[in-house]
């Protein structure tokens, strides 16, 4: 078993030089698992729903999928092609913030327009009404 592990080892010897990984960009799988969280986020029992109110389901999937590409955007922008692990970890916190921030803004904006379109009180009328007697 040793002969064949070393076999596969690259010329210097070194078997780590043979493994390389890349947390910058992350993989559409990665990015896909994200809107999926998201969705999840805006639709069920979450702390942001039970603040700001959930979102119907047709509606949060075209928001999570707009807030990913966003926030991978912008990080990409900034961090660019990471040319090292260090660079690549400061561009993954970045989308990761980008997320987080994006994502409380759709919910602010939504609650704030709902509470801008909703009917007013019923203790308006009612105060006009104990005005006219």
């Amino acid at each position: 078993m040793a002969t064949d592990e070393l076999a596969a080892a690259p010329a210097g010897g070194d078997p780590s030089a043979a493994f390389s990984f890349s947390i910058w960009p992350p993989t559409q799988r990665t990015r896909d698992a994200v809107v999926r969280r998201l969705v999840e986020t805006l639709t069920t029992d979450a702390i942001l729903c039970k603040r700001y109110g959930a979102v119907p389901g047709a509606d949060a999937d075209p928001a999570a999928r707009a807030i990913e590409a966003e926030a991978f955007d912008a990080a990409a922008a900034t961090g660019g092609a990471a040319a090292s692990v260090e660079e690549g970890i400061e561009a993954l916190q970045l989308y990761s913030k980008e997320v987080s921030r994006r994502l409380l803004d759709f919910v602010k904006s939504r609650s704030a327009g709902a509470k801008a379109e909703a009917p007013p009180s019923e203790e308006a009328p009612a105060a006009a009404e104990g005005e006219a007697a």
